[in-house]
């Protein structure tokens, strides 16, 4: 716990400067605080002195009054310059730390958001930065100035009347053996109301990602049910942890009373005794409040860090996850790339044990087109995806231009490739905006071309807003052919050396398909080209074709080649009816 507590402080950065300072002025509060209760009892004892009231004992009460009034402006002034800072310090260190966790999912690799739910990772990334903030604002404004205000309490009440400090002493030493026991009572049961929150926000942000299906096969109830059904089990892990704390919340209010009334008796018996004043017994009934006050904040700092300790360590989890691909040592920008790829002898496995790719080995010239057919499975996505880096081999190497693609800045590589991807991946933001994301700076007019080329400038002009017209989450708003023929205006417009189509025609109609594939023949001369396809007649032109089976290529050639080879690739333009359209074709001409 303290450890983690220590980090939270430590995420502070630039801002430790102000907390110094901060955590300088809480001490100088808590000092000033006792001496209220000092002054006090110091008034009472000259007002209530053996000698009958005169004209000197009188005068001697204002110095102390005036020094009263003192202290108090000095601690309502330095309370709200320590307020106010304490508040700016938390607001703008949550955004900054907010946005660098942004920019750290955002770098993680594919595998991690594969396994991780994107509801999970935002409920992650804003609890943890509440939590953040929480506690920041807490200890500043309060917390390090009750821990003080303990520390110069203590040895300021033995120094007074060490017979009377015991029993402040005695009271410490409760709460926290008492705090102890609860804490490592529920510590456990917070961890795991945590997992329910987390399943909690992955299933409402599943149900809603996929309104369409369950509405269309009447689910509504059912997911109401199973999200109720969480929020029970939520709920039941929940009421006992509040009803420990409650407790604890019930033993301070109760100890109150029982405190003063202890301290009152004690000292009646020492007054006798001739061993304390009533001003010192009035000043311990005033420091056992103040203790007592102090011992609840205390108890709240301590309540508060447990209860965000389980999103703190969700969070911290997060944020020390390592990016596996990131920019090595020296890695360098080259700038624009002529598109020579190689893979030699490249070998990739997901899980250690089954090779998605084993011994790739080819080599695509600067204008060749390369498709890669195969079973799904097959290993034509990874090798691609290892091309662009979402992944790295564990062997071999792949080069662009002579260089290993680890030896380029991964922005400077990414840079250079563009990706259509099977599904059309948009943000939930105007069509212009997506199209600026394959080139931030690009015209109108440049985006018209792009659009022209990808046949999609139709229906951009045919919605009211044009270009300003918004796609919805995911690009709901637009047909499947329309998100896709987007996704390759955008991929266009980037102008990369290097072209990756994933299936990039799979949800176009056909006469569409027909234009978009003139226009991607092109645009495709000058430049490298991936194709992944399942459709054999978007290959048929290909420089060559890589036929893929269990992570191997088993078959290299041209479309003509392959097929009069006989084997597997043969095979899939029959299953297609290829070969059939091309014997009859060849039959007509002659």
């Amino acid at each position: 716990m303290i450890r983690l507590y220590t980090r939270v402080l430590e995420l502070l950065g630039k801002e430790a400067r102000l907390g110094w300072i901060l955590a300088g002025a809480n001490l100088l509060l808590a000092g000033a605080q006792f001496a209220e209760p000092v002054l006090f009892g110091k008034i009472i004892d000259v007002l209530s002195g053996k000698a009958a009231p005169g004209p000197l004992s009188s005068s001697g009460a204002w110095p102390l009054l005036a020094a009263w009034v003192g202290f108090g402006l000095f601690t309502i002034a330095c309370s709200a310059l320590v307020a106010l800072h304490a508040d700016k310090l938390a607001h703008r260190q949550r955004q900054a730390v907010l946005t660098d966790y942004f920019e750290h999912i955002m770098q993680l690799p594919l595998t991690f958001h594969t396994g991780t739910h994107s509801g999970r990772l935002m409920k992650v990334m804003l609890n943890g930065t509440d939590s953040l903030w929480r506690l920041w604002l807490g200890f500043f404004r309060e917390h390090f100035a009750a821990l003080m205000s303990l520390v110069v309490l203590l040895p300021l009440s033995l120094y007074i009347n060490w017979r009377l400090a015991i029993l402040l002493f005695l009271l410490c030493v409760i709460f926290t053996v008492l705090t102890t026991l609860v804490v490592r009572k529920t510590y456990g049961m917070q961890s795991e109301v945590e997992e329910h929150y987390s399943d909690l926000s992955a299933r409402a942000s599943d149900a809603l990602g996929n309104v369409a299906l369950v509405q269309s096969f009447v689910r509504i109830d059912a997911e109401v049910q199973g999200l109720r059904y969480v929020a029970d089990k939520l709920l039941a892990v929940q009421m006992p942890v509040l009803g420990w704390w409650a407790l604890v919340t019930v033993i301070t209010r109760a100890s109150t009373t029982i405190t003063v009334l202890t301290i009152f008796t004690v000292g009646i018996y020492l007054h006798q005794q001739g061993l304390t004043t009533v001003g010192e017994i009035v000043m311990f009934v005033s420091f056992a409040t103040m203790l007592i006050q102090k011992l609840e904040q205390v108890v709240s700092f301590i309540n508060s860090v447990f209860m965000e300790a389980p999103r703190l360590q969700e969070f911290f989890d997060v944020l020390d996850a390592v990016p596996a691909v990131r920019d090595r040592p020296g890695a360098v920008d080259t700038g624009r790339l002529s598109g020579l790829v190689e893979f030699n002898d490249v070998s990739f496995s997901y899980d250690g044990k089954r090779p998605a790719i084993e011994d790739l080995s080819f080599t695509a010239l600067p204008g060749q087109t390369i498709a890669l057919v195969g079973p799904t499975g097959a290993g034509k996505s990874t090798a691609i995806a290892l091309l662009h880096r979402a992944f790295d081999p564990q062997s071999g190497i792949i080069k662009i231009d002579g260089m290993d693609v680890r030896a380029l800045k991964l922005t400077a590589l990414r840079r250079n490739i563009g990706v259509v991807f099977q599904e059309a991946l948009l943000f939930n933001r105007s069509l212009a905006d997506n199209l600026l994301v394959g080139k931030p700076d690009a015209t109108e007019e440049e985006m018209r071309i792009a659009a022209t080329r990808a046949q999609a400038l139709e229906f951009i002009e045919r919605s009211d807003r044009k270009f300003e017209t918004h796609a919805g989450e995911r690009g709901r708003m637009l047909s499947g052919g329309e998100r896709q023929r987007l996704s390759i205006a955008r991929a266009l417009l980037k102008d990369p050396p290097i072209l990756i189509l994933d299936e990039a025609t799979s949800a176009l109609d056909a006469v569409t398909e027909a234009k978009v594939n003139a226009a991607l023949d092109e645009v495709m001369k000058g430049r490298t080209t991936f194709v992944i396809a399942h459709r054999l007649s978007t290959i048929r032109n290909a420089t060559r074709i890589l036929v893929f089976d269990n992570g191997r290529v088993i078959e290299s050639g041209t479309f003509d080649e392959l097929v009069a080879k006989g084997g597997r690739f043969a095979e899939l333009a029959r299953a297609q009816f290829m070969v059939q359209a091309d014997a009859r074709a060849s039959i007509e001409t002659h």
